[in-house]
C-alpha cells in the first residue's frame, strides 16, 4: 500500500518522500533479486501479470514524481550496508529525527 500511495502521490505532483527502515531497506540493495512475501488472499492476486512489483511502485514514484526515497541511517548500520549499495533512486542516509523534523506539517503515513 505504501508504494501505491508514494507512486500515484508524486505522479499526482504531490510531494513525497518515504522512509526506509528495518527489513524494508534489504530490499533496495543493487542486485537484490528475491520479492517480499506477498501475504494473505490479496496478496496472492497481486503477483498477477500486469500489477507492478513495490520496488518498481517506488522506483516509479521517484523517476516520474520526483519522490525522495531516504534510507534509515541506524538501519544502513546495523546491517552494515554502504549507502552506495542502494539502488541509486535513493537519496542520503537520514535519521528519524531529522525525517520527522522534515515532515512536521505533512501528512505522515506509516506501514
Amino acid at each position: 500500500m505504501a508504494a501505491m500511495l508514494a507512486s500515484v502521490a508524486a505522479a499526482s505532483g504531490d510531494q513525497v518522500t518515504v522512509f526506509f527502515s528495518m527489513n524494508a531497506l534489504t530490499y533496495f540493495i543493487k542486485g537484490h533479486v528475491s520479492e517480499a512475501p506477498n501475504e494473505g488472499e490479496f496478496g496472492q492476486l497481486l503477483k498477477t501479470d500486469g500489477v507492478p512489483t513495490f520496488r518498481q511502485l517506488f522506483h516509479q514514484a521517484a523517476e516520474l514524481g520526483d519522490a525522495r526515497l531516504l534510507p534509515c541511517s541506524m538501519a544502513i548500520d546495523l546491517l552494515k550496508i554502504d549507502a552506495d549499495a542502494l539502488d541509486p533512486e535513493f537519496g542520503p542516509p537520514t535519521g528519524l529525527t531529522v525525517f520527522l523534523n522534515e515532515a512536521e506539517g505533512g501528512q505522515l503515513l506509516t506501514f
